[in-house]
């Protein structure tokens, strides 16, 4: 029998046993104190970035 967790907002979460909830919450609270390593960018950024250059190359091989 699961016991319900008002706390969570999803219906089916709160279906789930409260040590669920308690170990999402434990490896959420890990992800959070990761440190990247010392990447100067965000990924969003790497990202825009790796397609501007990759569409600025292709553009620039069809043009000449």
């Amino acid at each position: 029998m699961a016991f319900r967790n008002d706390g969570i907002g999803h219906p089916f979460r709160q279906s789930l046993p409260f040590e669920m909830a308690q170990i999402a919450k434990a490896e959420h609270a890990l992800e959070g104190s990761a440190t990247t390593g010392g990447k100067w960018l965000g990924e969003d950024v790497s990202l825009f970035l790796l397609s501007f250059l990759a569409f600025f190359t292709a553009f620039y091989t069809f043009i000449f």
